[in-house]
C-alpha cells in the first residue's frame, strides 16, 4: 500500500521572509506554536493543535496534506505536485514538470501515532543541516478529537544562523498546521 503526502517549502529564502512576515497569526488560531531553543547552531520548534477526528482520521489527513498544505510554500507553487512514499526509506518529493526537490526522507512512521522525517525544508537543505521533523497523533480532549504536536529540530555550524532563521521557520509551519487543523 503507498499512501501519498503532498509538502513542501518555497526555496526562495526571502520568500520565505515575506510569507512569514505576512502570515496572520491571530487569538483565533486552533493551534499553538514555540520557538522552544534557538541558537547559531540549533533551533527546536513545536506546534500543537486539536483537530475534530479520529486519530485514524487525522492520519489520512496528515498523509494527504494536498488538501491543507498552502502550495505558495512548495518549489513549484502547487502542492499536488507533492507525495511521500509512506514507508522507511520513502521519498517525500516535489516532481513537476522541469524540476523535482527531495524534501526528506521517512524515518520513521507507525499508523496513527507518528510520522518522523530526515527534512531540512526549503531553504534549510542550503544550510547543509541535519533536520527532523515529527508529527505525533494522540487521544484528544474528547472522544472523536485528536491532539497533533511536530516537533522540529535542526543542527548545523554555528555559520547557519539557524537563530535568525527560527522565528520565521515558526511561521511558515505553523500557518501549515493551522491549514490542517481547520480544515473542514
Amino acid at each position: 500500500m503507498r499512501l501519498v503526502i503532498r509538502w513542501g517549502i518555497v526555496m526562495n529564502l526571502k520568500a520565505l521572509f515575506a510569507a512569514g512576515a505576512l502570515a496572520v497569526m491571530g487569538p483565533a488560531l486552533p493551534a499553538h506554536a514555540d520557538v522552544k531553543s534557538a541558537a547559531a547552531d540549533g533551533m527546536i520548534l513545536q506546534f500543537k493543535g486539536e483537530v475534530a477526528l479520529s486519530r485514524d482520521d487525522a492520519c489520512s489527513r496528515l498523509l494527504n496534506p494536498s488538501a491543507w498544505w498552502n502550495g505558495g510554500h512548495t518549489y513549484s507553487g502547487d502542492s499536488k505536485n507533492l507525495s511521500v512514499d509512506a514507508v522507511a526509506g520513502g521519498c517525500w518529493c516535489e516532481l513537476w514538470e522541469g524540476g523535482e526537490v527531495e524534501h526528506g526522507r521517512v524515518i520513521y512512521l507507525k499508523r496513527d501515532e507518528a510520522v518522523r522525517y530526515n527534512a531540512p525544508l526549503g531553504p534549510l537543505q542550503g544550510l547543509g543541516v541535519n533536520s527532523v521533523v515529527t508529527f505525533s497523533l494522540a487521544n484528544g480532549s474528547a472522544a472523536g478529537r485528536t491532539a497533533v504536536t511536530i516537533d522540529m529540530v535542526v543542527v548545523g555550524s554555528s555559520l547557519s544562523g539557524l537563530d535568525k532563521l527560527a522565528p520565521v521557520v515558526n511561521q511558515v509551519l505553523a500557518e501549515q498546521v493551522k491549514g490542517f487543523v481547520t480544515l473542514k
